[in-house]
């Protein structure tokens, strides 16, 4: 098997809990998620099957979109309903004008703090883990991307969001964030992911539905590495690159990501005629493409 599963994933349920659903059904092939989704989250989690799972590391790359439902005026130590809740003594209640005002500070490329039960790695260890025994867990801010943030619906304390964004963006932490910006506090208090790149959240499959129709319900791996640039391959050229050879194209275009904006251009994704991903490739200084990782030879 090699191709990616849409599941649409319910509240309750770890990322891992799919994936060890899945694997039930696929074994001995490898399954894995790409993108992690709190248990609190549900929508688009995307389980790549077989030598597909070579390939969600470009996953991470794919922009993300989600609704996200915050309730203003309470806090709490994980920045969402999983934790107990602190309500905040007479605490302002913002206008949906003073809302609207403050969305565009956060567009665009920002620092974010990580919240303290989040997966970071501290000192080895995992900061959720330091948080939930009780130790002062505080991450630096770091570089994230949001590419639209939208009022979607508010009635206090009850605030919804729609949100797409770039890689390693925690949608608690921005409502938090959002929140402190008009002198209160947020905890989230629903998530759904509506889209990871083409796939969307309405083509989703209950991990239910999925035992007796895997190979039905296989996606193309293609739409792992859509945030790469890629270049069409002939047949001798796909033997070359098989045997560990490079291949040298000339003239060929290499055509921009689907995703520009989430690219990294020093790899390219190396297609057949038919558009299938065979080859994740580099560039070398003559111009020749060499393999940095070769992939079965059909979906």
């Amino acid at each position: 098997m090699f191709g990616i599963l849409n599941v649409n994933k319910r509240a309750g349920w770890t990322s891992r809990d799919v994936v060890n659903r899945v694997h039930r059904f696929v074994r001995p092939e490898k399954a894995g998620h790409a993108g992690t989704l709190d248990p609190l989250a549900t929508g688009v989690l995307v389980v790549a099957v077989g030598q597909a799972t070579r390939l969600i590391q470009y996953a991470h790359r794919l922009p993300k979109s989600y609704r996200a439902k915050f309730l203003l005026g309470r806090r709490s130590a994980s920045d969402d309903v999983d934790t107990e809740l602190e309500m905040l003594d007479a605490a302002p209640i913002p206008s949906p004008e003073q809302i609207e005002a403050a969305l565009p500070r956060f567009l665009g490329e920002i620092q974010q703090r990580p919240p303290a039960f989040s997966a970071v790695s501290v000192q080895g260890q995992r900061a959720y883990k330091l948080a939930r025994r009780g130790d002062e867990v505080t991450l630096p801010p770091r570089p994230i991307t949001i590419h639209s943030l939208n009022l979607a619906f508010y009635e206090y304390p009850e605030l919804v969001l729609d949100i797409r964004c770039g890689s390693g963006t925690y949608v608690r932490a921005l409502g938090r964030d959002l929140a402190e910006s008009l002198q209160t506090a947020a905890v989230l208090a629903a998530l759904e992911r509506t889209e990871i790149g083409s796939l969307e959240v309405s083509a989703g499959v209950d991990v239910d539905q999925i035992e007796n129709r895997i190979q039905e319900l296989l996606l193309p791996p293609r739409l792992l590495i859509e945030a790469l640039p890629w270049i069409s391959l002939t047949q001798d050229e796909i033997q070359e690159l098989h045997f560990g050879r490079t291949v040298n194209p000339t003239g060929r275009q290499v055509h921009p990501p689907t995703w520009p904006g989430e690219s990294d251009s020093a790899e390219i994704a190396g297609l057949d005629e038919d558009g299938r991903v065979l080859s994740i490739l580099q560039a070398t200084e003559t111009g020749a493409f060499r393999p940095l990782s070769n992939l079965p030879r059909s979906d």
